[in-house]
């Protein structure tokens, strides 16, 4: 069993990560949701470890960078709730629609 759970919009984004990493090279997009799931893991035992975002939402909301990814989770909750994963080089205004459209 894990610690955390996925907003459902959040397992899309993982799909869409690992199939637009796949298109170029298979391994890479397999080791890249890999590196992301073990950082998930990683905050699980320290939610508070992550760093805010105020730039992006008003929601007590942590954010750990896994290479060009923004993972956003909700460190109260239990299991730990993890909300989005974003490449982090999108416009913020892009990057904060996509958390208030996961409300």
């Amino acid at each position: 069993m894990t610690g955390y759970e996925f907003h459902p919009r959040a397992v899309n984004d993982l799909d869409e990560i690992w199939g637009f990493i796949a298109a170029d090279n298979l391994d890479a997009a397999n080791r890249m949701i890999g590196e992301i799931l073990a950082a998930i893991d990683a905050v699980v035992a320290f939610p508070g470890r992550g760093h805010k975002r105020p730039d992006l939402t008003s929601r007590p909301l942590r954010f750990t960078l896994v290479a060009d990814y923004l993972i956003a989770y909700a460190p109260e909750e239990k299991p730990l709730w993890v909300i989005a994963a974003m490449h982090g080089r999108r416009n913020p205004r892009v990057l904060a629609a996509i958390l208030r459209s996961r409300e």
